[in-house]
């Protein structure tokens, strides 16, 4: 599409918009910027330079419904659709990276020591931020925002801007990532969680032996000491688990999500 800078026609203008609106979906679900960390000049600066960056090699037929204020709402609602639905699919996996944390800080006795997390607005137990956070660095040392930005662009390529299409697989896809979520936690805190229940059962076994100990003061600062030891531990066994997940979901995204939303 020839894009006149200067003079942009209401055409120009309707293409631009509709861009801008999928583009600005994505990045408002997307991991780091996505939070609340970052400011939201910030996200509505970078929208507007990848909006600007697409406008010339995204085709987007603007029909004369487009015209009118109803039907150009709906391609608009369309677009904050598709962007959503691929914003989702990630938010499902750092979800399970965080459950893993809250598992692990129940069991480890840490459910008191919570920690407000501002991008989801609520308490969070600190395991579960730390869990979270070392994700979110393992996503940008593995590339997993570019996995991401090439969901982006594919998704103009594979579904027509306007065009929403949503089949009855892409619902049993979204399903079958909600249970990952739990699998994800599983696999996460299975560690921690183990050496903790091997804990429990060695002071349950003290506890027949000795009556006269106090285990109950002395199981806190244990479980919590041993638990963080073997979390610190599990992180490098994380960093192959990572890259797997991320670019298995990339594909997702871009081999399953996208066809179940296009033509």
């Amino acid at each position: 599409m020839p894009i006149s800078w200067l003079n942009w026609s209401l055409t120009q203008f309707q293409a631009f918009v509709i861009i801008l609106t999928r583009v600005a979906s994505v990045l408002f679900m997307m991991p780091i910027l996505g939070t609340r960390y970052v400011p939201n000049l910030v996200k509505i600066g970078l929208a507007l330079v990848i909006s600007l960056i697409l406008l010339p090699l995204v085709k987007v037929e603007v029909s004369a419904a487009l015209f009118e204020p109803v039907g150009f709402g709906w391609v608009l609602i369309a677009e904050l659709m598709i962007g959503l639905i691929l914003g989702l699919t990630i938010k499902l996996i750092f979800a399970g990276i965080q459950l893993a944390g809250e598992f692990m800080g129940y069991q480890m006795g840490l459910a008191m020591a919570s920690l407000f997390d501002p991008q989801s607005g609520v308490n969070n137990t600190v395991t579960a931020e730390f869990n979270y956070l070392v994700a979110l660095l393992f996503f940008l040392a593995l590339d997993g925002h570019h996995l991401f930005f090439k969901a982006l662009v594919e998704s103009f390529r594979e579904v027509d801007p306007g065009v929403l299409q949503i089949r009855a697989g892409l619902y049993e896809y979204i399903l079958q990532l909600s249970g990952k979520m739990f699998v994800i936690a599983i696999k996460l805190s299975a560690p921690v969680m183990a050496i903790i229940l091997f804990i429990h059962m060695a002071l349950g076994l003290t506890a027949k032996m000795v009556p006269q100990i106090n285990l109950l003061m002395a199981s806190f600062p244990l479980t919590i000491g041993l638990g963080l030891v073997f979390l610190a531990l599990s992180i490098e066994l994380f960093a192959p688990y990572y890259q797997s997940l991320f670019e298995e979901t990339g594909r997702g995204m871009v081999k399953t999500v996208l066809p179940l939303l296009g033509r």
